[in-house]
C-alpha cells in the first residue's frame, strides 16, 4: 500500500480528483470530516449514550460522547506526530503533494471522533443484547429465511460495523452519507472484513467485523479507491486505523479507570500508586510535592500517563511502517508497548472495581431487558409490514420511528437490520422510554 492513495481526499459521488495541493489551506477536507460528524444527529445522541457506568448521575461519569471528544483529542496528538516523521521519511509527499503533519491529525482525529458513533444504548451489552435476541431470542425464529452472512450480522451485531453504516449509507436527500473522505472512512475502519468467517486468525484486524452485508459493495469501492490489499477473506488495514485504535485505548485505560477513582470504586492510594508506576520516569519530583491535594495530583499524573503512551504508540507506529504498510503487523501498537505491564496492571483493577462492580452490571441487566423489549416490538413490526401482514398494533409500533429513518426495505435482511440499527441509534434515555410505553 501507498501513503499517496492512503490519503484521498476523495468522496463518494465525486466525478474528478481530489488533489490535496489544491485545497483551501483554511478549511482543508479533512476538517470538513471532522465538523461534518459533529453535527451529524447519531453523534449528539453520544451524550446519553453509556460509557462504562450506566445511567449515572455525577458529573464526573464520562458518556460515549465525553469519551469520543476526549480520544479525538489524544488521536490528534497522534496523528500529528506520526505525520511528522512519515513525511520525514517520505518527503515527496509533502514536496510533490502538498501533504503536511496536521493532515494526518486532522484524519485520525475525525475517524476517532466516530468511532463510537455506531454502538446501541447500554455499553457493550447493548451489543450483546441485541446478539442475544436474534441468536437465541425471538429474532432466531427468522435464521431459516436469511444468509448464514445475514445471519451472523445480526447475531454478532457490532457497533464498529454500525458506525460504518451510519457515516456511509445514503438516504433520501443525502447520497453518501456525511459524505467523508475516503482517508477518514479508510482511518475509521478497524475490521476491514465481513461477519464471516468469524476470527479466522490472531490478526487485530480479524478480532471483529467492520461492515454489514448491506455495506459490502460500498466497503469494496473505499478499498479500491484507498489501494487497501487483500489476504483472504481480509483486507489489510489503513496504517491510520492502528493510529485511532490506540488512542482509543489509552484513554479506555486511563479514563475510565479516573471514572472509578471519582465514584469512590478504586481507593485514591491504589490509583496514585497505580499511575506513578507508569510514569514515574517522567515525573517532575518538585512539581509532583507542589500540588496539596489529591485531584491535583491525580490530574497531573494522567497528562504525564496519556503523553507518555502517545509518544511510545507513535514510536511503535513509526518503527514498524513497513510491517504495517504490507499488513504484516498482528498487533494493536499498545500491545508492544514498553508500559504494557502498568497498563495490564490498571485495566485489571478497573475490570475488578468498575466493569464487574454490583452497580454496573445491575444497571446492564435492565438495559438487556429494555433492547430485548424494543427489538420485539420493532422487528415484528418491520417483519409484518414487509410482508404485507402489518396488523393495527405493528401500526401503532411503526409510527414510534421517525420520519425519514430507513425501516422497511426491499429484503428481508435489510428490513430486520434497519429496525436492529434504529433500536441501537436511541440513547439510552429515550430506549427507557419507548421501553415503558410499549410494555
Amino acid at each position: 500500500m501507498n501513503w499517496e492513495q492512503l490519503l484521498s481526499l476523495q468522496r463518494q459521488g465525486d466525478k474528478t480528483k481530489r488533489l490535496r495541493k489544491e485545497q483551501d489551506e483554511t478549511r482543508l477536507g479533512f476538517e470538513v470530516d471532522y465538523d461534518r460528524i459533529v453535527f451529524s444527529a447519531a453523534f449528539r445522541s453520544l451524550q446519553d449514550k453509556t460509557q462504562v457506568i450506566p445511567f449515572s448521575k455525577t458529573d464526573f461519569v464520562h458518556t460515549r460522547l465525553t469519551h469520543s471528544l476526549e480520544v479525538s483529542v489524544v488521536a490528534r496528538s497522534i496523528g500529528r506526530l506520526a505525520g511528522k516523521a512519515i513525511l520525514e521519511k517520505h518527503p515527496y509527499l509533502s514536496e510533490i503533494h502538498g501533504y503536511q503533519s496536521n493532515d494526518f491529525g486532522a484524519i485520525v482525529a475525525a475517524a476517532a471522533l466516530a468511532h463510537d458513533i455506531g454502538n446501541p444504548p447500554f455499553g457493550h451489552s447493548g451489543e450483546k443484547a441485541i446478539g442475544h435476541f436474534f441468536s437465541d431470542g425471538p429474532g432466531a425464529i427468522h435464521k431459516p429465511e436469511l444468509s448464514a452472512l445475514q445471519y451472523q450480522d445480526l447475531c454478532m451485531f457490532e457497533g464498529n460495523a454500525n458506525g460504518f453504516k451510519i457515516v456511509s449509507q445514503s438516504m433520501d436527500g443525502a447520497p453518501g452519507g456525511l459524505r467523508l473522505s475516503a482517508a477518514t472512512l479508510g482511518a475509521y475502519m478497524k475490521y476491514p472484513k465481513a461477519s464471516l468467517p468469524h476470527k479466522p486468525t490472531k490478526h487485530v484486524a480479524d478480532k471483529k467485523f467492520g461492515f454489514f452485508q448491506t455495506e459490502e459493495s460500498g466497503f469494496n469501492t473505499l478499498a479500491k479507491d484507498l489501494g487497501l490489499h487483500k489476504k483472504g477473506d481480509t483486507f489489510y488495514r489503513h496504517p491510520l486505523a492502528y493510529l485511532v485504535e490506540a488512542a482509543d485505548d489509552i484513554c479506555y485505560t486511563i479514563i475510565d479507570f479516573e471514572d472509578g477513582i471519582n465514584l469512590g470504586w478504586i481507593s485514591e492510594s491504589y490509583a496514585l500508586e497505580y499511575l506513578i508506576n507508569l510514569v514515574k520516569d517522567a515525573i517532575d519530583k518538585k512539581t509532583y510535592a507542589s500540588l496539596k491535594h489529591t485531584p491535583q495530583r491525580m490530574s497531573y499524573l494522567r497528562a504525564l500517563a496519556i503523553n507518555s503512551l502517545i509518544q511510545d504508540a507513535v514510536a511503535i507506529f513509526i518503527e514498524n511502517e513497513e510491517a504495517i504498510l504490507s499488513g504484516s503487523f498482528p498487533f494493536a501498537l499498545l500491545d508492544k508497548s514498553k508500559y504494557v505491564a502498568q497498563i495490564d496492571d490498571i485495566i485489571s483493577l478497573s475490570i475488578e472495581k468498575v466493569y464487574h462492580s454490583p452497580e454496573v452490571l445491575q444497571k446492564e441487566i435492565v438495559g438487556y431487558k429494555v433492547i430485548t423489549t424494543l427489538l420485539e416490538a420493532f422487528t415484528t413490526a418491520a417483519v409484518h409490514e414487509f410482508k404485507g401482514i402489518a396488523d393495527a398494533y405493528d401500526q401503532l409500533i411503526l409510527r414510534l420511528v421517525p420520519a425519514g429513518t430507513p425501516f422497511v426495505s426491499r429484503t428481508l435482511y435489510s428490513t430486520l437490520l434497519n429496525a436492529t440499527c434504529y433500536v441501537a441509534s436511541l440513547s439510552d434515555g429515550k430506549a427507557m422510554e419507548l421501553s415503558k410505553k410499549i410494555k
